[in-house]
C-alpha cells in the first residue's frame, strides 16, 4: 500500500483510522460497508472523477480486500488508471489488477492493450510496471501475448539496464507457467551472453533465467559454464572495494556467487576444457582462502554472506567429486564449524559432511572427527542438528568403526528424541548387519534394538533378523539361546515376542539339552506372554505352539490344552479360532511323519536387496548414501512400499501397500493386507483378492490411501495427503505376475489445469516380476472445479499390449480444511447463505438399513467438521469447512438429515459460491 504523504490521500488515512479504532468485527463490517456504498455511488454517479480520486478510491478497495472481504466491482476504473501518465496511478492501477482481476475476466484484453502500450513506451519506468504485472499475473495468456516481445526486451541492446533486470525476472516466472515461451536457436547464445552484461543487476536475474532454462534443456545452454566460470572468477578475486555498489558487508555480490555456484551444479566438471576447469578450480581456492581470513567486520551479517558463498561451493565441489585436495579442504573447513557457537553453522556442516562421507577421496577425512559427531549427537540441544549428527555416523561407518558407532548410537537411543528414534533403529540395524564379521553380535545387537525402543522397532527390522537366523546356520543355536533368555526378562515388548516365538518354534531344539532351557521350559515361558499380546502376536504364538508339538512330542498333552482352552476355540477373533481348531485336530489325527513334513523347517530366503535399507531410502530420499559396499549378508526382502510425507509411522501403518513383499518362487496369494514373507503358518489370516472397479472411485471421497485398481497382473495403490488447495499423491504400481512389465506407460487426461493443475512425475518403464515402484503426483486447486481427472496405464506383459482407465481419486471435498464453529456462528451464517444461488439441495433413497455410526464416520472422512451439538435433532449431521483454491477460499456448510422410517436423506448445502455447493451436494448423494 503507497504511503500517504501529507494530505495526498487524507480520506483514505481517515478510512483506515476508522477501520483501526472499530471496537468490533460488526463495527468494522459496518464501515466497511458504508464505505463501499459511497465508493459504488461514486463510480456509478459521479462522471467527473479525476485520476486522483480513482486512485485514492482503488486503494480503499485494495484495503478492504486485503482485510478479507470480497471486491466486485471497481475494476474497470482500475483500469482505467493504466492510461494515466502519472506513475502513482498507474502504480495503483496495476497493483488492483495483479491482486484483484481473474485471468478469466472480460476485462483482460484491456489489460494486456494497456500493458503493451507500456512495453512500447520510451519511459523505463512504465515499462517496468508493466512487467512487473505481467509476472505477477503469470497466466498462459500473458505467455501468450507478450511470449515474443519480453525476449526482444531482454537482448536488445537499446533496453536500459534496470529493464533488462525486470524482462529477465519475468520471463523466468513466464517459463515456469509456460515452457514453450522461450525461443532456441539464436536466442540461445543471446540469452547465456547475458553473463557477460557489465550491469551486475541484469547478470543475478539473467542467472535466476539461465538455471531454469538449463535444467529443461541442459545440451543446448551447455555454453553457459564458460562465462559462469569466467564471471565468478571475477567476482570471487575482486575486493570489497571494487564493485562497492553490489558489496555485502566486505562480501562482492554474495547472491550473485551462490547462483553461479548453482548454476554450475546442474553439469559435470568441464573436463572438456582444461582451462575452464584450472580457472574453477583457483575459483574455489580463493573462496576457501578468503573463507581463513580475519574477519573484516564483526556483525553477523559479514559472516553469513562469506558463508553462504562458502557452503555453496563446497556442495560444488561435492558434486563434482573429482578434485580429492579440494575435497579434503572442504572437510577440514567444515570440520571447524563443528564446534562453531552458531547452531546453523554446524547443522549446515553435518549435512555438507554426509555428502562428502561417499566420496572415496574424502571419506577418510571425515573419518577424523568422529568423537565431535559423536558428542554432537548426545550433547547438542538442537534436535535437529542432532539429527544431522546421526546421519553422519550412519555415512561415516565403515569395517574399522562400524562396531564403535553402532555401540554409541545404541547407547544414545535411550534417550534419543521420539522424533528420531525409529530412524535411529533402521541406521542400526543396517549398519550391524552390513559390517558384521560376526553374525551373533549382529543378533545381540537387533534384540538390543527391541529391548530398548521395541516401540519403534518396524516389522522389517524383526522380519530380517529371523531371515538372516534361517540363513546362518552357524547363528541358530545362539539366537535361541539369547532369545530365550531375553524372554526371562520380566518386561518383554511385544517384538520380541515375535522373534522369541518365530526363532525357538524353529530352532528350540537347539538349546533343549539344557534342563534351563527344556522344551516344557520353552514352552511355558512363551505362554506366559501369551495373553498381553495382540491378536496376531498371539496367532504367531499359536503357530509356534504346534511347531514345538513337531519338535517335543512330549509337550503335545500340554499345548493341546492350550488349543482346547475356550480363550482360542470360542474366541471372538475368527483367526485365532481358526487356528486353534486346526492345530488342534492336526496334532490329533496327523502322525509324526505328517506332522514332521507340515511343519518342516523353513527354507532359506533368496538374496534380494536389504529390505530395511529401503525403507531408509524412502524415509529419506536424498540425504542417505547408497552402499558402496555389499553386504556379505544375505539379501532377503520385504519391498516395502515408499510413503509421501517424511515421517513413517511403522507401527501404525502397513510396510507394503500392495501386498508385494513375498519372494519370488514362492506361493503368494494376493490380498489386500501385508503379505508375510515368513510362512503361512505364521502369517496374519491372508483375504482374498479383491478387484477394484475402474470407476469405483468414491470410496476414496471419505478416505486418502487404499487401492485404485488391480487385476490379475497389475495392482495400483494410492496415498495422498492434501493441505490447503496443494496435494501430493503417490500411486503405487505393484507387479502381480512372474514377468517383468515393459512399456508402462501412465498418461494423464485433464483439460481444465487451469481450474486444477495436476504434475505427474516421471517413472520407470519397467516393472520387475514382484515388485512395486512409486509415482509422485502433485496437485494445485486454482478454481473449484467438478468430477475429477483421469488417467490411463498403458504397458507390455508378454508382448501384449494392456490398457487400464480409471478416475483419480482428486476431488474438490479433498481441499476442505475442517472448520470449528459454534450453534450461533453456524446458524447466522447459514441464515446468510440461504440465497438460491448459493445452496443445493437432494433428497434420495439411503443404500441399506440407515447406519448412524456409519454415516458419521464417512462424514468425518469427506473433510469437513463434524459439529456436534448444534442441531436440534440430534440425528441430524452439521459439517463445516472452508474449500482452500489459489484464487479464494470458499466457506460451506452441510446439513445431513436422515429419514429412518422413510429410508431417505435430505443433504444441504450452502457456500458462498453456487459452483461449490452443487460440486460438494454432487459428490455427497447418494453416498449413504
Amino acid at each position: 500500500m503507497p504511503a500517504v504523504r501529507g494530505d495526498g490521500m487524507r480520506g483514505l488515512a481517515v478510512f483506515i483510522s476508522d477501520i483501526r479504532n472499530c471496537k468490533s468485527k460488526e463495527a468494522e463490517i459496518k464501515r466497511i460497508n458504508k464505505e463501499l456504498a459511497n465508493i459504488r455511488s461514486k463510480f456509478k454517479g459521479d462522471k467527473t472523477l479525476d485520476g486522483y480520486q480513482k486512485k485514492k478510491y482503488v486503494c480503499k478497495l485494495l484495503f478492504i480486500f486485503l482485510l478479507g472481504h470480497d471486491i466486485d466491482f471497481g475494476h474497470m476504473e482500475a483500469v482505467n488508471l493504466l492510461s494515466s501518465n502519472k506513475y502513482s496511478e498507474k502504480q495503483i492501477g496495476y497493483l488492483f489488477i495483479s491482486v484483484l482481476v481473474n485471468t478469466n475476466s472480460d476485462l483482460i484484453k484491456l489489460i494486456i492493450q494497456s500493458i503493451k502500450n507500456d512495453l512500447q513506451s520510451r519511459n523505463p519506468i512504465h515499462v517496468n510496471l508493466a512487467l512487473q504485472c505481467i509476472a505477477n499475473i503469470g497466466s498462459k495468456d500473458m505467455a501468450e501475448a507478450f511470449g515474443t516481445e519480453i525476449p526482444k526486451l531482454l537482448v536488445s541492446g537499446d533496453t536500459m539496464d534496470v529493464v533488462k533486470q525486470s524482462a529477465a525476472l519475468c520471463l523466468l516466472r513466464l517459463f515456469r507457467k509456460c515452457p514453450e515461451i522461450i525461443p532456441g536457436g539464436e536466442w540461445t547464445s543471446r540469452i547465456i551472453h547475458l553473463l557477460n552484461d557489465p550491469h551486475m543487476g541484469v547478470v543475478t536475474a539473467a542467472t535466476s533465467l539461465i538455471d531454469a532454462l538449463v535444467k529443461k534443456n541442459p545440451e543446448e545452454y551447455k555454453g553457459c559454464v564458460t562465462l559462469a566460470v569466467a564471471r565468478l572468477s571475477r567476482i570471487v578475486t575482486a575486493s570489497y572495494t571494487d564493485l562497492q555498489d553490489y558489496t555485502y558487508y566486505f562480501v562482492p555480490a554474495p547472491w550473485l556467487s551462490v547462483k553461479l555456484l548453482r548454476l554450475l551444479q546442474n553439469y559435470t566438471p568441464p573436463s572438456e576444457e582444461p582451462g575452464v576447469r584450472g580457472r574453477l578450480s583457483e575459483c574455489l581456492e580463493t573462496i576457501f582462502n578468503k573463507a581463513q581470513e580475519p574477519p573484516k567486520s564483526k556483525k553477523v551479517q559479514h559472516s553469513n554472506a562469506k558463508n553462504a558463498v562458502l557452503f555453496e561451493a563446497i556442495s560444488l565441489i561435492i558434486h563434482n567429486d573429482s578434485e580429492p585436495n579440494l575435497l579434503v579442504r572442504a572437510c577440514n573447513q567444515l570440520g571447524q564449524f563443528l564446534s562453531n557457537r552458531e547452531t546453523n553453522l554446524r547443522y549446515l556442516a553435518l549435512e555438507s559432511m554426509c555428502h562428502l562421507a561417499t566420496s572415496e577421496f574424502s571419506h577418510e577425512a571425515v573419518k577424523k572427527h568422529q568423537e565431535v559427531v559423536i558428542l554432537s549427537m548426545k550433547m547438542e540441544k538442537d534436535v535437529s542438528v542432532r539429527q544431522q549428527a546421526v546421519d553422519l555416523l550412519y555415512a561415516m561407518c565403515d569395517k574399522t568403526n562400524a562396531e564403535e558407532i553402532v555401540q554409541e548410537m545404541l547407547a544414545y537411543l535411550e534417550t534419543a528424541d521420539y522424533s528420531i528414534r525409529e530412524e535411529m533403529v533402521l541406521k542400526v540395524a543396517i549398519l550391524s548387519e552390513k559390517y558384521a564379521t560376526d553374525f551373533t553380535w549382529y543378533v545381540d545387537v537387533i534384540l538390543n534394538l527391541i529391548r530398548i525402543a521395541g516401540d519403534y522397532v518396524s516389522e522389517e527390522v524383526w522380519y530380517r533378523v529371523i531371515q538372516i537366523v534361517i540363513n546362518r546356520d552357524e547363528v541358530q543355536g545362539y539366537a535361541a539361546k539369547t532369545v530365550f533368555e531375553a524372554l526371562q526378562a520380566p518386561t518383554c515388548h511385544e517384538n520380541m515376542v515375535k522373534v522369541g516365538g518365530y526363532i525357538l518354534g524353529e530352532f528350540g531344539n537347539l538349546i533343549a539339552g539344557d534342563t534351563r532351557s527344556s522344551p516344557q521350559v520353552q514352552f511355558e515361558l512363551l505362554h506366559s506372554k501369551y495373553h498381553l499380546c495382540s491378536a496376531a502376536t498371539r496367532a504367531l504364538l499359536l503357530s509356534t505352539y504346534i511347531k514345538l508339538v513337531n519338535l517335543f512330542p512330549e509337550i503335545k498333552n500340554r499345548v493341546q490344552e492350550v488349543f482346547r482352552a475356550d480363550s482360542n476355540l470360542r474366541s471372538a477373533d475368527v483367526e485365532l479360532q481358526q487356528r486353534a481348531s486346526e492345530y488342534l485336530q492336526l496334532s490329533i489325527v496327523a502322525s509324526s511323519d505328517v506332522l514332521a513334513t507340515v511343519l518342516e523347517e523353513m527354507p532359506a530366503f533368496p538374496e534380494r536387496e536389504s529390505s530395511i535399507l529401503a525403507v531408509l531410502k524412502k524415509k529419506k530420499p536424498g540425504r542417505i548414501p547408497d552402499d558402496v559396499k555389499e553386504s556379505k549378508s544375505p539379501q532377503p526382502s520385504i519391498t516395502p512400499a515408499p510413503v509421501i510425507n517424511n515421517s513413517i509411522n511403522s507401527n501404525n501403518s502397513s510396510a507394503d501397500l500392495l501386498g508385494l513383499s513375498t519372494p519370488p518362487g514362492t506361493n503368494a496369494t494376493t490380498g489386500n493386507g501385508l503379505l508375510d514373507v515368513l510362512g503361512d503358518l505364521y502369517s496374519t489370516p491372508k483375504k482374498s483378492p479383491i478387484t477394484v472397479q475402474q470407476n469405483n472411485i468414491k470410496k476414496f471421497l471419505f478416505k486418502n490411501n487404499g487401492v485404485l485398481f488391480e487385476n490379475d497382473l497389475i495392482q495400483i495403490g494410492v496415498k495422498s495427503e492434501f493441505r490447503q488447495n496443494l496435494g501430493r499423491i503417490g500411486l503405487f504400481y505393484g507387479n502381480k505376475t512372474q514377468s517383468a512389465i515393459q512399456n508402462v506407460h501412465p498418461e494423464l487426461h485433464w483439460t481444465d489445469l487451469h481450474k486444477l493443475n495436476v504434475q505427474m512425475k516421471p517413472m520407470e518403464p519397467v516393472l520387475e516380476a514382484g515388485a512395486q515402484i512409486q509415482q509422485m503426483l502433485t496437485a494445485e486447486c486454482i478454481e473449484d472445479f467438478a468430477d475429477a481427472p483421469s488417467m490411463s496405464v498403458s504397458f507390455l506383459y508378454n508382448n501384449v499390449p494392456q490398457k487400464i482407465s480409471m478416475k483419480l481419486p482428486l476431488t474438490l471435498n479433498k481441499f476442505f480444511e475442517p472448520t470449528e464453529m459454534n450453534g450461533e456462528s453456524f446458524f447466522a451464517r447459514w441464515k446468510n447463505l440461504g440465497g438460491e444461488q448459493q445452496r443445493a439441495q437432494k433428497i434420495f433413497k439411503a443404500q441399506g438399513a440407515i447406519d448412524i455410526p456409519a454415516t458419521r464416520t464417512k462424514l468425518a472422512g469427506f473433510g469437513m467438521q463434524l459439529l456436534d451439538g448444534i442441531d436440534p435433532n440430534p440425528d441430524n449431521f452439521v459439517c463445516a469447512g472452508i474449500v482452500h483454491t489459489r484464487v479464494q477460499q470458499v466457506g460451506c456448510l452441510m446439513r445431513l438429515e436422515p429419514n429412518k422410517q422413510a429410508q431417505m436423506f435430505r443433504l444441504t448445502v450452502r457456500s458462498s459460491k453456487e459452483t461449490v455447493s452443487q460440486e460438494i451436494c454432487n459428490l455427497l448423494a447418494d453416498q449413504f
